[in-house]
């Protein structure tokens, strides 16, 4: 499956709930979902019953259009989760947490997660001093994130990380603005992820 190029607040409209896809955008009063707080098309507004599946699918379908990974990659981010101890749901958001592009968008070294998915294909960021340009590599507990020096004066970069205040960087990551660097302190807990997402809904469909 392609990744999905078209308008993307039509997705948190979809969602009903805001998937934060835009950037700075997403903080202001401009975004889609807080002027047209229902789904798209002509019968948008027309009410549903929605069907025990089609809450999970809807749950799913939100949770891959958040992290920005499509049909593939997060079947096999859950059957990874599944595999691991512990709570598969907890395993799934924390895997999909502590993806390279959702870090680096985290650190508000990028926008967005679809910005901070260019730069590193570029390979403009450093794991441990290692270029890397693999948006979906999982970063681990110790892992030193840092900024190529060629991006230290870049605008975008610039401006997203003068807007870290708006984002708040979690617990489970530290940032050095000064020196453009980004360390993974410990694991995301269940806890930690304030997305408005219900895990378990998708754990439930996969388990059919």
């Amino acid at each position: 499956m392609a990744r999905y190029t078209g308008p993307k607040c039509k997705l948190c409209r979809r969602e009903n709930v805001k998937l934060f896809l835009k950037g700075e955008r997403c903080y202001t009063d401009k975004c889609a979902i807080s002027i047209r707080p229902y789904p798209p098309g002509q019968h948008g507004q027309a009410r549903t019953k929605i069907s025990e599946y089609g809450l999970q699918l809807r749950e799913k379908q939100k949770m891959r259009r958040i992290y920005g990974v499509n049909e593939t990659q997060f079947r096999l981010t859950y059957a990874k989760a599944s595999r691991k101890k512990g709570v598969t749901g907890e395993n799934l958001l924390a895997l999909l947490e502590t993806r390279f592009d959702n870090v680096i968008h985290k650190l508000g070294f990028a926008s967005s997660k679809d910005e901070a998915r260019q730069f590193i294909r570029h390979g403009h960021y450093r794991v441990n001093g290692r270029r890397v340009d693999i948006p979906s590599q999982i970063i681990k507990v110790g892992d030193v994130i840092t900024v190529s020096e060629g991006m230290k004066g870049n605008p975008h970069v610039l401006t997203s990380l003068s807007n870290v205040d708006k984002k708040v960087v979690p617990q489970w990551l530290e940032l050095d603005a000064k020196q453009f660097k980004g360390v993974l302190k410990s694991l995301p807990l269940r806890e930690d992820v304030t997305l408005p997402v219900q895990e378990q809904l998708v754990v439930e469909l996969y388990s059919k």
